[in-house]
């Protein structure tokens, strides 16, 4: 029995909806080179590349509210599944 390997993902976009970020911040933790908080305490992207793209989806999913979006090279959203 095979058991085939998930697919890497490749993250191409990253997008942060303001309206929906509550600031709580575990992206931050999770990518501190790749999100930050703005003076308006909304979570905002500083460099796409400064993290392995596994991590970037860890901190998408600590997101407690899904506010980050991700999206693959095709424009295909990876992260939130809708």
């Amino acid at each position: 029995m095979s058991q085939e390997s998930p697919k890497p993902i490749k993250i191409a976009k990253i997008v942060v909806d303001p309206d929906a970020c509550i600031g709580a911040a575990p992206c931050v933790t999770v990518a501190p080179g790749v999100f930050q908080l703005g003076d308006d305490n909304k979570a905002y992207v500083v460099d796409a590349h400064a993290a392995d793209d596994d991590t970037i989806l860890l901190a998408a999913q600590s997101c407690p509210v899904q506010a980050i979006s991700l999206y693959d090279e095709e424009g295909n959203k990876i992260y939130p599944e809708e």
